[in-house]
């Protein structure tokens, strides 16, 4: 049973929604097509954001309920992409994975502003969403191309690895992010 207030329950649903809107909107912006089939996005920006932001729960609820209406059929994905097929396309690992990176960002975070008080530097929400958003989204989306893509280990972590330079600016701008409303908001409940 859930002991929140109704206020605060109604609080962390709008919360949920505004992060899964946002993933969406991160889908706006045009995607960069790799030959293999998974696409360089934004969105993934989105899923850092949502664990170190929102906590593990919430952000792992926000993401959920992203995939959710994507596998409803809205084309919400970076190039309009939706439906149940994209979960059995190439980038299927890492679209599972976001979920989990999320509520890894979450955890992360919690620890870091627990040990650090209110204040939370840029290197540890640098570190949450490095391990979340990349080395967790990374671990399903390799695993995943192993299955779908018919790739070997190696092949799926060489042809991953063309994403990291992008997901450790998307790490630096979660950061900067995290960090600003942090300052900027000291009543925004970090990672709860």
């Amino acid at each position: 049973m859930n002991n929140a207030p109704p206020h605060r329950s109604f609080h962390s649903l709008a919360q949920v929604a505004l992060f899964a809107a946002l993933i969406a909107v991160f889908g706006l912006i045009p995607k960069l097509d790799l030959p293999f089939g998974v696409p360089i996005t934004l969105q993934t920006l989105g899923v850092m954001l949502a664990g170190c932001l929102l906590g593990a729960r919430r952000g792992f609820l926000a993401v959920g309920l992203f995939l959710l209406i994507v596998a409803l059929g809205m084309p919400l994905l970076a190039g309009g992409r939706g439906g149940l097929g994209v979960f059995f396309s190439p980038s299927a690992g890492f679209l599972l994975g976001w979920p989990i990176g999320a509520a890894i960002c979450g955890l992360i975070m919690r620890r870091v502003s627990r040990a650090r008080g209110r204040t939370v530097l840029w290197p540890g929400a640098f570190l949450a969403a490095f391990v979340g958003g990349i080395g967790v989204v990374y671990a399903f989306g390799v695993t995943g191309l192993t299955w779908i893509a018919h790739l070997s280990w190696t092949q799926a972590a060489v042809a991953s690895a063309v994403f990291l330079p992008g997901d450790l600016l998307k790490c630096a701008i979660c950061a900067a992010l995290v960090q600003t409303v942090a300052r900027g908001l000291p009543h925004w409940r970090l990672a709860d």
